[in-house]
């Protein structure tokens, strides 16, 4: 980036070139009000308080850009004046309390450094407020119309749910739709919280006029967000032990400045009194509070006996994608060096394992294949199975900004919702017909001369063996299958064809099916194609991971057939290294997967199962067969922050410490690992996962070393190459770091595969899979498709979110379904209905919109009371064992 030379007020400094005069000067070391500005929005020169005399001329210092050589001067006496006019004329038609003592606004801290006093404030006020928001108070009076939270809203969060209204000094800000705040389309990122310089849009409570830029000397805490997989950075600030906000951090490595409506407010379910905080012991059939060594005695002889009756293998623990990397290690070592067994597994089992298996076998490792920074430099999106405007909002409005910036986009899913209403083109297949519709796309890329034949000589194999197979995939005959309309397919192929930096994002829809290996594996193709993974000519192959450290756990090994850092427990090299570290024997039998788990359990081999912050009973698919399992095996451990539904078939249950009460690291969606912080102690007697895990190991009769989790991820550099370089120390020095980090003084690889491939011959490898139907097709019996997700405002089964202001944003759980549908079935919407299928039943409220296809359904699984995956079936990946969450039969009716 060219970087120019001028001069402010006699100092010389060297700024990018475009920059404005305001970041010079704020370069400089100068402070200046701007009340209309805020970096991560476009100017307005509106307030005409950061005014500064440039080469002679005075002018807005945020709406002018720097030119070489420039001489700017902002401490004369006239400039002076002039700002102090400006402000002054800004308060004095805002009431006293704009500047009432303590008042932490920006407006306030202004007017403080000025000297401008409170009685400055002359206006009478009346216009009103709006307190219908769970997490937004607006206080018109106090609005100033400098329409930062407009901007905001649309070119950040991309919702453009806020206008200005009224005309001159009557202007203030309203929701678009006229109505109250809480029935508006804001999505309640608190991007217009963070960046109102006056205090006209609060956060209620003792959070009142904190942002990410201006506020009190309260103590704050960095941290990463336990949400969805994004990684947020998020500054939490607390005032005597408890947590007051979260700000999102303006120096976040993916979420710069921005944040969502959980990591913003979502923090309430920490002091929730359905909080657990002793360990509970089942006696009589009633789980009791009990003191921790009783609960750990207890636990240490049920393994025992376990281990006695069946063999180590008749034990097996369900790691959590919620905890962190380093709790991650400590139960996987627990169960390999402790039990002596591989039975390990984690929830990315059951979303994300295609990914893991479709890109190692293309590329080599498990991981997407470029930084999001990088995603958002691509000319054209292709966006798959995927809404992270609701999964992963912070990803989405950076996306969508990218969009209307001029991107082109390509969107494949089977609603219309997100991202699908900007697309150039929107592709919505059947769903269970991904690998088809992807062969369609590489059919018309080889048939139009749309590939790189440089790339697919010298860095690919496979092309003789998917050229052949794609014959088969015309765009008619492919139409048939997805119901894509031909000439749809040929427009989404030559966009992305054509583009000269693509990049494909994916999710769960490509991943949660019978196929979803194959689904993977496909979509790569197209990557490989073009040359547009590991070259300069494009942004790969990118998955979106659901959970805050799903990644993370798969990364530290807490896989049954793999241990930290991928390599394979079938390996007696990579068994050597693991042992010369921990000093025992490993198992070289790969273990149990999580389904399999269940059902060794209901066959009786299975005597132990110790679950850690996972409610299964809501989460995995046929969720009556895996009550059962849970009922038939003799020891059930949970560890939980809430009595779940499978906290509530457990022996024994350990309360736990959340995301806000620990130490440790996650890894995000693109391989970035970043620290997490305690930022307040847990409550009452519940304890960190990492130092349960250790608790246990001593009862058993053996140290597990790490002392502390930067002992843990340590070790695990020592043990695992691609993570040889990281450590808590490095982290807190320099903050995000990428893997594969493999050496203290080298940095982490952002993008992969700029060499050669991690593959064993090293090329990416083209897949030649033909399509599979789904394992279910609707019938007469049942003949709707029930496809499951995520919505905005709630995450997973839903134990922190629906204890807190979520709920209120969204208080059921909603049938989607088209008004043809809704018109053959005579369901109105509002009711509620009946969902059954060959598996289960729920009962669900009824949302009818063309936002889902006929014949389809949508539902999300944040309400278990609902039942939703008793309704799921047991199907699942053939390659990984994922469920196929996207594909089950149902009917629906009036109850």
């Amino acid at each position: 980036m060219t970087r120019i030379a001028i001069e402010v007020d006699g100092t010389g400094v060297e700024v990018p070139e475009g920059a404005s005069l305001l970041a010079a000067v704020r370069a400089a070391g100068v402070e200046l009000p701007a009340l209309c500005s805020d970096d991560r929005i476009s100017p307005a020169g509106s307030c005409r308080t950061c005014l500064v005399r440039a080469d002679g001329r005075i002018t807005a210092a945020c709406v002018t850009p720097s030119s070489p050589g420039a001489r700017i001067e902002t401490a004369t006496d006239d400039l002076v004046r002039l700002r102090r006019d400006a402000v002054e004329v800004i308060v004095s038609a805002l009431p006293p309390r704009a500047l009432a003592g303590g008042n932490p606004s920006e407006l306030a801290q202004v007017c403080r450094s000025m000297g401008i006093s409170p009685e400055t404030a002359q206006g009478a006020g009346g216009r009103g407020g709006d307190d219908s928001h769970p997490y937004v108070h607006l206080d018109r009076d106090l609005c100033i119309a400098c329409g930062r939270c407009v901007r905001m809203c649309s070119e950040v969060q991309g919702t453009f749910a806020l206008t200005l209204v009224g005309r001159g000094g009557d202007t203030v800000v309203a929701p678009g739709s006229g109505g109250p705040w809480a029935e508006s389309d804001c999505v309640a990122c608190g991007g217009c919280v963070d960046t109102c310089p006056t205090g006209a849009i609060t956060q209620p409570g003792p959070a009142r006029g904190l942002t990410s830029a201006f506020r009190p000397a309260t103590a704050r805490t960095r941290t990463t967000c336990g949400y969805c997989g994004v990684g947020c950075a998020l500054d939490m600030v607390t005032q005597d032990g408890e947590i007051v906000a979260a700000l999102p951090a303006r120096d976040g490595s993916v979420n710069q400045g921005h944040a969502c409506v959980k990591g913003r407010f979502a923090h309430g379910f920490r002091t929730s009194p359905e909080r657990l905080t002793r360990p509970l012991l089942r006696r009589g059939g009633t789980l009791e509070p009990v003191g921790w060594d009783e609960a750990l005695a207890h636990v240490a002889r049920g393994l025992r006996a376990a281990v006695d009756a069946g063999g180590p293998d008749a034990v097996a623990a369900i790691s959590s994608a919620r905890a962190t990397n380093e709790d991650n290690y400590l139960v996987q070592k627990f169960m390999r060096v402790v039990i002596g067994t591989n039975n390990v597994d984690n929830c990315s089992r059951l979303c994300h394992s295609p990914s893991a298996a479709g890109l190692t076998a293309s590329f080599g490792l498990s991981g997407g294949t470029d930084t999001f920074d990088d995603v958002e430099r691509a000319d054209c999106l292709l966006v798959v199975g995927a809404n992270p405007v609701e999964a992963h909002p912070v990803v989405g409005a950076r996306l969508l900004r990218h969009v209307l910036h001029g991107a082109r986009l390509v969107v494949a899913d089977p609603r219309a919702v997100g991202l699908a209403l900007h697309a150039d083109v929107h592709l919505r297949p059947r769903p269970g017909t991904n690998v088809a519709l992807f062969h369609g796309i590489a059919h018309i890329l080889l048939a139009e001369g749309l590939t790189d034949e440089e790339f697919l000589r010298e860095r690919a194999t496979g092309l003789p063996e998917l050229t052949e197979l794609l014959a088969g995939y015309p765009p008619d005959q492919v139409a048939g299958i997805t119901g894509v309309p031909a000439a749809d397919l040929v427009c989404a192929a030559r966009l992305y064809g054509k583009a000269q930096r693509p990049a494909i994002v994916y999710g769960l829809g490509v991943t949660e099916h019978l196929h979803g290996t194959d689904g993977v594996r496909s979509l790569a193709n197209l990557a490989i194609l073009r040359g547009a993974v590991g070259t300069d000519r494009g942004y790969g192959v990118n998955p979106l991971r659901g959970q805050n450290n799903v990644q993370g756990a798969s990364d530290m090994g807490a896989l049954p057939d793999l241990l930290p850092g991928y390599g394979k427990v079938t390996d007696p090299a990579v068994r050597s290294r693991a042992e010369d570290v921990w000093g025992v024997p490993v198992p070289a039998r790969p273990g149990l997967r999580i389904p399999d788990m269940f059902a060794a359990a209901r066959a009786g081999r299975l005597r132990a199962l110790w679950v850690i912050g996972e409610d299964v009973c809501a989460t995995d698919p046929d969720a009556n067969r895996v009550a059962q399992a849970l009922d038939a095996c003799p020891l059930v451990v949970c560890n939980e922050l809430f009595l779940s539904k499978t906290a509530r078939h457990a022996d024994v249950v350990l309360p736990v410490a959340s995301w806000l009460e620990k130490d440790g690291t996650f890894v995000n969606f693109d391989r970035r690992f970043q620290r997490v912080r305690r930022v307040v102690p847990p409550p009452g007697e519940t304890r960190a996962d990492f130092d349960i895990v250790r608790a246990l190991a001593t009862v058993m009769g053996v140290d597990l070393g790490c002392a502390a989790p930067a002992d843990a991820l340590a070790e695990c550099a020592r043990l695992a190459p691609d993570f040889a370089g990281l450590s808590h120390d490095r982290l807190d020095r320099e903050g995000a770091v990428p893997w594969p980090c493999r050496a203290p003084d080298r940095p982490g690889e952002a993008k992969l595969y700029t060499e050669r491939f991690a593959t064993p011959d090293g090329r990416a490898h083209l897949c030649a899979a033909p399509y599979l139907p789904p394992g279910e097709q609707p019938d007469d019996g049942y003949p709707l498709v029930l496809v499951t997700g995520r919505r905005w405002a709630h995450y997973n089964s839903g134990s922190m979110t629906r204890r807190g202001g979520n709920l209120a944003l969204d208080p059921v759980d909603f049938l989607d379904l088209h008004p043809d549908d809704a018109a053959r079935y005579r369901l109105r919407g509002g009711e509620q209905v009946t969902v059954e299928s060959r598996h289960g039943r729920a009962r669900l409220i009824a949302r009818i919109s063309e936002q889902t296809a006929p014949g389809q359904v949508f539902c999300s699984f944040h309400f278990p009371a609902s039942g939703v995956n008793r309704l799921t079936s047991d199907h699942a990946d053939t390659v990984t064992s994922c469920p196929e969450y996207k594909v089950t039969a149902v009917r629906v009716a009036a109850p």
